[in-house]
């Protein structure tokens, strides 16, 4: 089969070129509709656990099961085409010891088509990170404010606003980079110390909630969209879409009720043109 024309995905090693370059744009994604639209304009697709916060309405990302992210993963592969996709491994999936953790990440890997996983933590899942890294599974580190620990933290909290906490996420970055992480996601960290973890690192640093100064940028597209009823402090609305489909909803109400919809153009007729005369109700000549 000729690849002449076709577009390529984007490479571990291109994303890692980023490093102290051009910034990475990332973006979140959960089906193939969405992927299929910002594809082109972004280095990196994450199928984030945030998807049962966003998609299932959950209080947490702790819900969220294997299969769940396996069949969005799936989907948004199907979806594009350019970006490097990556999937969150959910909590329980691979804390428990680096073997469980590598049959998990390869079943992702198999049945999704994704090019790496994420996990969140830093020291305490280093072990994990450079056994999956040494069988063939890139890894996308997470520290900072990690969402599968918010039992622990006390809610979603943002980290490092005091000195005495940044030799402990500063150890958390170097840890996960020299397992061999290809990048590392900084969430929720103060920008002082966010720019910091950028220096001393050799992976590029992907920001949400931390510093222009990071090697890239990640949003939740919902968030970035307008679509979420509220978004914290970090998020810019690129878009007011929530209140454009709530607009659309109220039309096509409106419209429906009133026989509008659906006007002859909307419908079918027969292939000689002529209309199709409804017969009368039984007992109604």
């Amino acid at each position: 089969m000729s690849t002449q024309g076709r577009v390529r995905r984007q490479t571990i090693p291109q994303i890692m070129a980023h490093k102290g370059a051009d910034p990475l744009v990332c973006l979140t994604s959960y089906h193939a509709h969405t992927a299929r639209l910002i594809d082109p304009y972004v280095d990196i697709l994450l199928v984030g656990d945030s998807l049962g916060m966003v998609m299932y309405g959950m209080e947490s990302t702790l819900p969220v099961t294997l299969d769940m992210m396996i069949a969005h993963g799936a989907a948004v592969v199907r979806g594009s085409e350019r970006a490097l996709v990556v999937v969150d491994m959910p909590f329980g999936s691979y804390e428990e010891s680096p073997s469980v953790a590598f049959h998990n990440a390869a079943r992702v890997i198999k049945e999704t088509g994704c090019q790496a996983v994420k996990l969140e933590g830093g020291t305490r899942i280093a072990e994990t990170i450079k056994y999956l890294v040494n069988r063939g599974i890139p890894v996308m580190g997470h520290i900072g404010l990690t969402p599968q620990n918010v039992n622990v933290m006390g809610g979603f909290k943002t980290q490092g606003k005091t000195r005495e906490e940044w030799p402990e996420l500063e150890a958390d970055a170097h840890a996960v980079a020299e397992a061999g992480a290809f990048s590392i996601v900084l969430e929720g960290i103060v920008s002082e110390l966010a720019d910091r973890i950028s220096g001393q690192v050799s992976v590029p640093t992907i920001g949400i909630g931390a510093s222009e100064n990071c090697d890239g940028q990640i949003l939740v597209t919902e968030d970035m969209l307008g679509l979420s009823p509220s978004v914290p402090k970090f998020v810019k609305e690129f878009a007011s879409l929530g209140a454009q489909i709530a607009g659309a909803a109220e039309a096509y109400a409106s419209e429906v009720r009133a026989r509008r919809f659906p006007a002859k153009e909307n419908q079918y007729e027969l292939a000689n043109g002529k209309t199709v005369v409804s017969s009368s109700p039984k007992g109604k000549e």
